[in-house]
Formats: structure tokens, sequence, C-alpha cells
């Protein structure tokens, strides 16, 4: 399993592997200055020695040389830093952007499925954890592990016998670092967890805060926040605690040996099996062992932390797109002959919605689909858009299999107003013209007359230039309807659905956007969508829908 782990985390490094190499031979560079100073240490001590015959110059050579290293030390440490910290964004900013492409590519059921808090965390906390780990835990393993094997090797240059002593203690840390980590995976998945839940609620609320406050439940759903965020901050307190407890373990053990040594070094010393300078050098390299050491029990302690938010984001992109944009055949220009033929589709873990449909609608033709809440007639909408797939049976337009041509051909021919009508925070121009880029101002313009939207535009405060605030919040419910009947009219469509596009109308404005809709809808095919027996006047037939 870790191996997969890691294999994935090697897959997600290859595209910056030039910085991530530059910075490791820096790393090792730092590493092998950190080597040379107990070196140095054990030469400027024999010369302080009493005793020792050692010209000034020598001495003055010996503090140059290690203030040297020290220089090139923090040279190395800020360099090295600074190209971390800049790949750490630049992985995390492509990560995001690659996740986004990807869950932006998904079918909707992806997302009906799961909490749009959940999917935030993926882009708003898991890319992170992933990034920093690459940059601040993976790269340093080579050179920790260097530093291990370079240390031990001079140790035992020195003084063999000691040296093997000083490694025994290795399995101790070995120890501390499976007991421990083992504890941590575990802990790192179930934090993941709740910090998509806390963000989900938050979401959630914001969205709705409309409702909560016209139900007077801040102080619950405050509550319930803050009860979420317990549990986040419970749960991160038992991790840095494990994480605190690493370091100061397996530092006590190494000073622990490091005393045990300074006894047995003491004793060679007086045996004069070892000089001073000697055991000197050898004390200090074995306090630089006890640094990557730690440095190596860091790294299993964030790989186990890691590994939970690495999985969220394996499962997210294994999850299957739909096809590109451009993958299939084109759909000519259309007349919008739309036929459905023994169509079945349910949604998951529920019953059919659809159960061997078939359904023809001409040419030019205004369409009203009623039926009860479930029976399938929003259904009809998403399977005509390729937004889900039936489980059987075709649909067809002029006689095209939709399932066989592209997406961007399809959809390009197809108007939607939706109930819920989706607005960006922007001007009333740019909400109208998402719907055909290359829109004009006159053909704004025209598709705003169209909808009988262009006299209420005009006397907003600025116009087509007015913001419409997050999710159209500064329009009325029938203005925010008459600008998606815009967007959807300025691509000219040869199909338009009207999904309860009045909905939000009163009577009167009911009457008025039926009495504007009838230029707009002649010579389309048009599925209209509705409750409502009065929109039901401009439709030449009316189908319903059972739902069974």
């Amino acid at each position: 399993m870790l191996s997969n782990d890691l294999r994935t985390l090697a897959a997600f490094a290859v595209p910056y592997r030039g910085p991530l190499a530059l910075c490791t031979v820096l790393m090792l560079a730092e590493s092998a200055a950190a080597l040379a100073v107990p070196w140095q240490g054990g030469k400027l001590a024999g010369a302080l020695l009493p005793g020792e015959a050692v010209a000034g110059a020598a001495t003055a050579a010996i503090l140059v040389a290690l203030l040297a290293l020290f220089a090139v030390q923090a040279l190395l440490r800020f360099t090295n830093g600074w190209l971390l910290g800049r790949t750490a964004e630049r992985i995390a900013s492509d990560l995001k952007v690659r996740l986004y492409d990807h869950l932006q590519a998904l079918p909707l059921g992806f997302f009906q499925q799961r909490r749009h808090g959940e999917t935030l965390a993926l882009l708003t906390r898991d890319v992170y954890v992933v990034g920093d780990y690459l940059t601040g835990t993976a790269v340093t393993l080579v050179p920790l592990i260097l530093t291990v094997a370079g240390a031990a090797v001079l140790m035992f240059r020195l003084q063999p016998a000691l040296a093997l002593l000083a490694l025994i203690a290795v399995p101790l840390f070995y120890l501390v670092v499976k007991i421990l980590g083992r504890r941590l995976r575990p802990l790192a998945a179930t934090l993941q967890d709740e910090h998509a839940a806390a963000i989900a609620i938050a979401d959630e609320n914001l969205g709705l805060l409309p409702a909560i406050k016209s139900f007077t439940r801040e102080g619950l759903e405050s509550t319930r926040y803050r009860a979420q965020i317990e549990r986040v901050l419970h749960l991160t307190s038992r991790q840095i605690r494990l994480q605190a407890a690493l370091g100061p373990a397996l530092q006590f053990i190494a000073a622990a040996g490091i005393v045990a040594l300074l006894g047995l070094g003491g004793a060679k010393l007086a045996g004069g099996a070892m000089t001073p300078a000697e055991l000197v050098s050898f004390l200090l390299y074995a306090l630089v062992l006890t640094r990557p050491v730690s440095g190596l029990a860091d790294v299993y302690g964030r790989t186990q932390s890691t590994r939970g938010a690495l999985a969220r984001l394996v499962r997210a992109l294994d999850e299957v797109p739909e096809p590109p944009l451009d993958a299939g055949t084109p759909l000519p220009q259309v007349r919008g002959d739309i036929a459905f033929t023994n169509v079945t589709f349910a949604y998951p873990g529920r019953t059919r919605v659809l159960d061997d449909l078939t359904l023809r609608i001409a040419a030019g033709e205004t369409v009203g689909i009623v039926g009860p809440n479930g029976a399938g007639k929003s259904t009809l909408v998403h399977l005509l858009l390729r937004f889900h797939e039936p489980a059987s049976g075709t649909i067809t337009i002029d006689g095209h299999d939709i399932a066989d041509v592209t997406l961007a051909s399809l959809r390009r021919q197809i108007g939607i107003v939706p109930q819920h009508v989706l607005l960006f925070h922007a001007s009333v121009r740019d909400n109208i013209a998402y719907g055909r880029a290359d829109a004009t101002d006159e053909a704004i313009e025209r598709a705003a007359r169209l909808a009988r939207a262009h006299d209420f535009i005009t006397a907003l405060p600025e116009g087509y230039d007015t913001l419409v605030g997050d999710r159209g919040a500064r329009l009325s419910g029938g203005q925010q309807q008459r600008v998606a009947l815009a967007r959807a009219l300025v691509k000219d469509p040869p199909i338009l659905i009207l999904d309860e596009a009045t909905a939000m109308f009163d009577p009167q404005g009911e009457r008025e956007f039926l009495d504007g809709a009838r230029e707009a809808l002649a010579g389309r095919t048009v599925l209209l969508i509705t409750h409502r027996p009065a929109s039901l006047a401009v439709a030449h037939r009316i189908v319903r829908m059972d739902g069974r």
C-alpha cells in the first residue's frame, strides 16, 4: 500500500524534477558542510588544549575554515529554503488547476453524491498537504540518509568500537517511530475527513444564510459549526502531541547515547587509546547523527499524516470524467427534431426514474412537460444535454444519436433556463455574454430585448455594467430569470429548455414573461417544464409524466 502511495507521489513530482533535484543537491552540499564541522572542531580542540604545539596562524586558519563552513551552510539553507518554498507553491498551484480541470470534467453524478464542501476541501487543504510533503519532507530523505551514513563512516574511522555502540541505538529509534507512527496514520485520515466536514458545514450554511436568518437558527448553526471545529481541534491536538513526542523521545535516546559515549570515550582517553581532538570530533559527529535520525523519524510521521490527503486526491482523480468536448462526430446545425426511444435511467442507489420511455418532439414544436416531483421531467433535460447517460435506449436529434456526437457541438445547440438560476458575480453584460464568448454588445442587447429584460437592465444604476452580486443576489427572482433567458438566447439555439422558468414570477410577471417569450420561442424546439398552468398557454401540446 505504501509503495503505491510513493509511486503516486513520484508521479506528482515528475514535472518538478529539475527544481527538486537542485534542492536535493543543495541539501547534500549543506550536509557535506555539516559533516566537515566536527572534523574542524576536533582540530580546533586539539590546537587549544594545553601541551599542543600549534602555531597561532594554524589556529586562525581553523577558525576561518569553521567560519567559512558556517557561512556556506547559511547560504545553502537560505537558497534551498527560498527554492523549496517557491516550488511548493508551484506544485500546489499546478495541482489545484489539474484537480479543478478534472473535477470540472466529471459528470454531475459525482457532485450529486457528495457534499460541496468535501470537494472544496480537496482544493483548499489536501493539495497543500501533498505539495508541502513533496518539498518539505520527501526531498529531504536522500540528504538525511547520506548525512547519517557520512557521520557513521567518519565515526568508524575515528573509533570503530564506540561507533558500533552508537549505532546500537538505531533499533530503539525505529521502535519509537513504529509505535507512534502506527497511531498517526488513522488519526491523520480521520482528521482529513473532519476538516472536510467543517468546510462543508461552512459552505452550506453561508449558501443558506437567508433561510438560517428567517428561521432564527443562527445560534444552532453556530453551535453545530463550533462543535465540528472542536472535533478538528481535538484531533489536531492529538496529532500535534504525537508528532511533538516523536522528536523529544528520539532526542532523549540520542542524548543518553552521547552520555554513554562520553563516559566510554573518557575511559579511552585516559587509557591513551584516543586523543582529545578525536574525542571532540567523535562526540560532535554523534550530535550530527542525532539530527538526521530525528529527521528520518519526522519523515515517517509526516508520511503517515499525508497518506490520508493523498488517498482523497487519488480517489477524485481516478473518477472517470466525461468524454472530451471534441470526442465524437460534430453534430451539424439541427432543426430540432428530438426522439427518446426506449430510454431507461436510474440515479445511483435509487429506483428507476425513466423506464422504457419513448417520446418524439417535432422540430419547432413547444411541448409542455408536466407531472409530479420526481417523475423525471428534469432528468429528460439532463439526458438530452448528456449530463447523465441512459442505462439503455437512444436519444437522437434530427436522427443523430447524441451518444456519438461531440459534447461541444451538442450543448452549443441547446439553450437552458434552469429553475435555480445560476448567475456569476459579474456585470449583467458579462452574465448574458456567458452564453456566447464572441457575443457583441448588439447581440447581447437583442437577446435581452427578446427576454423582455432590456427595460429593467437600462433602469439599473449602471445599466448593462451593473454587478449582479453573488449568485445574482442584487436582482429579483424574476430579473434573474430574464437574464438567464437572455443568456440562453444570445447563442440563438435551435433547441430551448425552460425548466420552471416562471417559478420566480408573480401572475402578472408570468403573463408578461410569456407574452415576450412567444417571440423568443418562435422557430425553436422548446421543452417547457412547469407546474404552472398559465405557462402552458404557449405550448403546442402537453406531455404528462407520472413517474411510473
